[in-house]
């Protein structure tokens, strides 16, 4: 019998201005959908991570936890 890899996904919220500048920018790329786009840069954090070259400057995680802020996440 031959076994399958079936990918079971999820749904991840954005606020939708967030959602319209995105779509903006991959207008200009290979991507199709918003969901490829996203999919995309977040493998290549998680695979940035995992190399040790994700290393961050204690300068670069206080720019995204103002960002977020800014977001209202924080």
């Amino acid at each position: 019998m031959k076994k399958t890899n079936k990918v079971e996904f999820t749904t991840v919220s954005i606020p939708k201005p967030l959602a319209e500048k995105v779509k903006k920018i991959i207008e200009k790329t290979g991507f199709t959908s918003l969901s490829g786009f996203v999919e995309y840069i977040l493998r290549e954090i998680v695979s940035e991570e995992k190399s040790g070259s994700g290393k961050h400057s204690k300068e670069d995680v206080r720019g995204v936890e103002e960002k977020l802020r800014r977001l209202g996440y924080m």
